[in-house]
């Protein structure tokens, strides 16, 4: 395919996105080729454009040839840009979604879902080379993925970043600012991405969908505000809003606390998405009788974390008995079982993890329980992933985690082919850190190394999840449980 013809078929995109008009053409082709260090359009084709991808590649190539693409514009950055000159303005895409969703919810998530991948902003080619499978568990299939999707890289741009100054603009990667941000070498490149303003509580947010996506339709839910994660009453009131406003999505917040938390506390945000996870499915252990809310029905749910799930139609009711549960939990201490709310400094270590979503007219919330203390046997954390299982799961249990869906390190392909490859026994050892594991699993008989070693990877992540739960699921744990209850009434 010729550059010109790349160039003109871009453009019929774009007119056919709502981005340009057709008065817009030849302006928006000279643009492109400015971009792309070209100064010839040729002749090129009236006629349906090619595959998007095959358009993208011409372009980037040609940008390549004409040593656009340098020191100081790589890769991902031109490539925004391309995609950029297709994708409608914020003000466009805002208009359009909205105007969507006044026929249903559904039809403007599809619209911005279907955009967002179109630009490329949703690397569908990148998350295609995820690990995924599902595993069976004493609490119901679970989820593993190992995440191959986020590009490494290489030597000379993490040289290069190095030299370069620190940014202070915008204050974190989920900073609104981020909106058609160049980039730089040590900051994404966000020339092509949208974000949708919606009220939540009368407060501003963003809602956008995640590059990287971990599940379908994996959104991030912004504060328009650069402000600190919290977990309060607000966030039930806002999760309860999303979910009113969009009752096909689920949403939820990492806890607002270092070890238990997500990767970024900087910034107020929640996770959402179209998707049903592991806990979502899980039944209730054993009801709970809320005396003081008795339009809340409320139960323990049957999963290796300690989650209370409430459920009503009567959304204000819900809210409030969680705000209780919350601060019950953030008050309670149960020394036997290492569960400490604060420390001799004040410090608070206690703080839930709230999953919102709808069940027809119900709203439906699990708060998980959680924990973040740390002591001379448990450095990282009494209820985090301990050290016997870290080889395959060291990172923060966060939501994703949380609700049965295990993001594991890119690491693991090659290390997993290696203790295949011990079992087989054509390998004598295999990575020191694997080597107690991989003994252990040599000890039973097997018929598919394949299926053998994903299911002893799905029963490390269960043995994670058990770690991080604070009432532990025996005897002792369903006690405690029950001692924390009873101080609701």
């Amino acid at each position: 395919m010729n550059v010109g013809q790349a160039v003109y078929d871009l453009t019929t995109i774009a007119i056919k996105n709502g981005r340009i008009e057709e008065e817009d053409r030849i302006y928006h082709q000279n643009e492109l080729l400015r971009l792309i260090g070209s100064n010839n359009l040729g002749t090129p084709e009236v006629k349906t454009p090619e595959e998007l991808e095959t358009i993208v590649s011409t372009l980037m190539d040609a940008a390549k040839r004409n040593e656009m693409i340098n020191d100081k514009v790589n890769l991902d950055m031109m490539e925004a840009l391309i995609m950029d000159t297709i994708t409608p303005l914020p003000s466009q895409v805002n208009h359009k979604f909205w105007e969507y969703y006044q026929q249903q919810p559904n039809a403007a998530t599809n619209y911005f879902y279907h955009l967002s991948q179109q630009n490329n902003y949703i690397k569908m080619r990148s998350i295609a080379k995820n690990i995924h499978y599902f595993a069976p568990s004493p609490y119901g299939e679970l989820e593993i993925t190992i995440n191959l999707s986020k590009p490494e890289k290489n030597p000379k741009e993490i040289a290069a970043a190095l030299k370069l100054p620190q940014n202070s603009y915008p204050d974190c990667a989920l900073c609104i600012e981020n909106e058609g941000f160049f980039g730089s070498l040590n900051q994404a490149a966000r020339s092509n991405h949208r974000i949708i303003n919606l009220e939540l509580s009368g407060e501003k947010w963003g809602f956008q969908y995640s590059p990287y996506a971990y599940f379908n339709e994996h959104a991030i839910v912004l504060n328009h505000i650069h402000q600190p994660m919290i977990v309060n009453k607000k966030s039930f009131e806002h999760l309860a809003d999303f979910v009113e406003q969009f009752p096909e999505y689920m949403i939820g917040s990492n806890a607002d606390l270092p070890i238990v938390g997500g990767s970024i506390l900087t910034h107020d945000h929640y996770q959402a998405g179209k998707h049903d996870f592991p806990m979502a499915k899980a039944p209730i252990r054993e009801k709970i009788n809320l005396n003081n809310f008795p339009m809340v029905q409320a139960g323990i749910v049957d999963w290796p974390m300690s989650v209370i799930r409430l459920k009503s139609a009567d959304r204000e009711a819900l809210i409030e008995a969680a705000e209780m549960i919350r601060l019950k939990w953030n008050q309670y201490d149960n020394i036997d079982l290492l569960i400490q709310a604060s420390d001799d400094q004040g410090t608070r270590h206690h703080t839930v993890t709230p999953i919102m979503r709808r069940r027809g007219d119900d709203f439906e919330l699990d708060l998980v329980l959680r924990d973040n203390n740390t002591n001379d046997q448990y450095p990282d954390g009494i209820f985090h992933p301990h050290a016997d299982v870290q080889h395959i799961k060291q990172e923060n249990i966060g939501l994703i985690e949380v609700m049965g869906l295990a993001i594991l390190p890119p690491r693991l392909v090659r290390e997993l082919d290696e203790v295949k490859a011990f079992l087989m026994n054509k390998a004598e050892k295999v990575n020191p850190i694997h080597q107690e594991w991989a003994d252990q699993l040599k000890q039973h008989s097997f018929t598919d190394v394949d299926a053998y070693v994903k299911q002893a990877v799905a029963d490390v992540f269960t043995r994670a999840l058990s770690d991080a739960g604070v009432f532990k699921d025996d005897s002792e744990g369903h006690r405690g449980f029950s001692e924390f209850i009873a101080t609701f009434d």
